[in-house]
């Protein structure tokens, strides 16, 4: 019996609690990806950058609140700073929507435009924050670091595996469950969500209907933006922030997007789970956890890890592969937001 809880322990603590705080922030990522291809028909290639950006402006605001004296222990002063990077990404992204997008949007130029334009300046943003900020890895979670520890689980039940739960994975899943419910709140609640839902589903009967479109694409890229700053800093306290990782952010949160179906905000939630679990379970090494699941003389010789944590990445894009193959509209069809 004790070698099966130790086996619960371990599962719990390198697969189930990485995972699921990890897809929270595919999850959030892949919503503000959705959103913006639900109402401006167009896949954003920048939101990644954006998530970059937004981190980028937590971490200033964190050195002068420290700076300052400032802080909320034992949380993280990253999240104290939090509103101060949101509305600097969404001022950003609306005047990039006014001098960029908005000169193709008033066009009505084909799709494909406006995703190479989104790629144009995800380069952009790539190199304005990598020279702005640097290349190099940065750790700016400075609250405490445990809401448990391995050795005090150890201490108190006695297994020989132990379980920790950092505070980052704890403000990770609350701030991403009360984001997605206050997003569905307003999409399905409030007037003026319904009238962005209403935009996205029909455009042309929404602007008979009296809607002002620019309106909608202006609430579209702020609920992006919002998103993507969220996502973008709860990703950097939980492991740290690197520029360059948030473009390669961009393949679990498409895949996640399209996985669940594009459009679909329920889709994106479930889309970002899947990718999540996927990469953490393919990519751990299983012998430990299976050393207690069976008998001594059967024990493995190898690590028993399907692919190499090199290889993270990959599995998004196999993912993206089979589901485009398989299921093009999405694992929960196509819904417009």
């Amino acid at each position: 019996m004790e070698n099966l809880l130790n086996a619960v322990v371990l599962a719990a603590n390198y697969l189930v609690i990485p995972a699921t705080t990890y897809g929270c922030q595919i999850a959030l990522g892949a919503l503000g990806v959705t959103l913006i291809f639900s109402v401006l028909r167009f896949s954003n290639f920048a939101h990644g950058e954006m998530m970059s950006f937004g981190t980028m402006i937590t971490i200033f605001t964190v050195w002068g609140l420290q700076a300052a004296g400032i802080s909320i222990q034992p949380l993280s002063t990253a999240l104290l700073a939090l509103p101060v990077s949101i509305a600097a990404t969404i001022a950003v992204t609306l005047l990039t929507d006014r001098w960029v997008y908005r000169f193709y949007r008033v066009r009505r130029v084909e799709p494909i435009i406006m995703v190479i334009v989104s790629a144009g300046l995800m380069f952009f943003f790539s190199g304005l924050t990598r020279f702005v900020i640097g290349p190099e890895d940065r750790n700016f979670d400075d609250g405490v670091r445990f809401i448990i520890s391995a050795r005090e689980f150890k201490e108190r039940t006695g297994l020989a595996e132990g379980m920790s739960f950092r505070t980052t994975q704890a403000a990770t899943i609350i701030v991403a469950v009360a984001c997605v419910a206050l997003l569905f709140w307003f999409l399905e609640r409030t007037r003026t969500g319904k009238t962005m839902r209403a935009y996205a589903d029909n455009e042309d009967l929404a602007l008979l209907s009296g809607i002002d479109p620019e309106k909608v694409v202006m609430l579209a890229w702020t609920i992006a933006a919002s998103l993507a700053a969220i996502a973008g800093t709860l990703y950097g306290m939980d492991k740290s922030y690197k520029p360059f990782v948030y473009q390669e952010l961009l393949m679990p949160i498409f895949a996640a997007a399209i996985a669940g179906g594009f459009g679909n905000p329920l889709g994106a939630i479930a889309g970002g789970f899947l990718v999540a679990f996927s990469e953490v379970a393919l990519t751990y090494p299983y012998k430990r956890l299976v050393s207690y699941l069976v008998p001594p003389s059967w024990q493995p010789d190898g690590l028993l890890q399907f692919l190499a944590t090199d290889y993270k990445y990959a599995i998004s894009f196999f993912i993206l592969i089979i589901v485009l193959f398989t299921r093009p509209t999405g694992l929960l069809g196509k819904r417009s937001a």
